[in-house]
């Protein structure tokens, strides 16, 4: 996927195993517009089907991170065509479009550089880890817009923060700061310059074993079912990391106290 300056979605390759991708539509603060989320759909396909990537960093250009759906998508009245229906046609597979760093094989960070509304905290959600510049601002306004919450947001909310406080800003709408964001769980770090540090530490998990990675994610994604599927998942994981290459690779650095270099096999 080339890139240009034009493009609703930037594509990068800022360090080796490290991809970024920007959300290129400042002038109106990134919403997901149908451009933007075609853009981001053919990134994702893209990133899902190069086995170089280890990483992926997301961010948005300008002063936001990213504003939501597209209001004017939303705000269509009533009509043949927006029957609930022909609605949810729609929806399911643009939820699922946003939502696709989950499905993304390797950790995916946000760098969350100005305020994440909406739909738009919810792609900072279903990235793996968040990091946050004090500018940024995160709230879930959906039902003083008049509508129920979409792209997950009744799931992701609380498994990021717990159910109290995702009910708070639920029903509240209120804005939460990128310092109270830190407190409660929603980000891992507030820092000065946020792409930069998260470019840095997905440098960092760029140089662990990239199929212990990879697998350590899905584990993750699946431990929601129990301490059982969890042990069960990691008897058959386990196993599949001690038969690598990789495994011998890091215990030999660990011996002999220098950095390892994993090759992936």
């Amino acid at each position: 996927m080339s890139s240009s300056s034009d493009d609703a979605v930037l594509l990068d390759k800022p360090a080796p195993g490290v991809r970024l991708i920007t959300l290129n539509r400042p002038q109106v603060r990134n919403a997901m517009t149908t451009e933007v989320t075609a853009a981001w759909a053919a990134a994702m396909t893209e990133l899902a089907g190069d086995p170089d990537v280890r990483v992926l960093v997301v961010t948005g250009a300008g002063s936001s991170f990213c504003s939501g759906a597209d209001l004017s998508w939303l705000d269509q009245g009533s009509s043949q065509d927006n029957t609930p229906d022909k609605m949810r046609d729609r929806m399911l597979p643009f939820y699922r479009t946003w939502l696709s760093p989950r499905e993304l094989p390797f950790p995916v960070i946000a760098a969350v550089n100005g305020p994440a509304i909406g739909a738009g905290l919810c792609a900072a959600l279903a990235c793996d880890l968040r990091y946050a510049a004090a500018t940024a601002r995160f709230s879930a306004p959906f039902i003083y817009l008049g509508t129920h919450g979409g792209m997950a947001a009744t799931w992701l909310l609380p498994e990021a923060i717990g159910v109290p406080r995702a009910r708070d800003l639920l029903y509240t709408g209120r804005e939460l700061s990128a310092e109270e964001a830190l407190e409660w769980g929603l980000v891992s770090a507030v820092v000065d310059d946020v792409l930069d540090h998260s470019i840095k530490m997905a440098q960092h998990i760029a140089t662990a074993a990239p199929i212990a990675t990879r697998l350590t994610k899905a584990g993750l994604e699946q431990s929601a079912n129990g301490l059982a599927a969890s042990l069960q998942w990691e008897a058959l994981a386990q196993p599949v990391t001690l038969a690598t290459s990789d495994v011998h690779e890091g215990i030999q650095a660990k011996r002999e106290r220098r950095p390892p270099t994993f090759t992936g096999r």
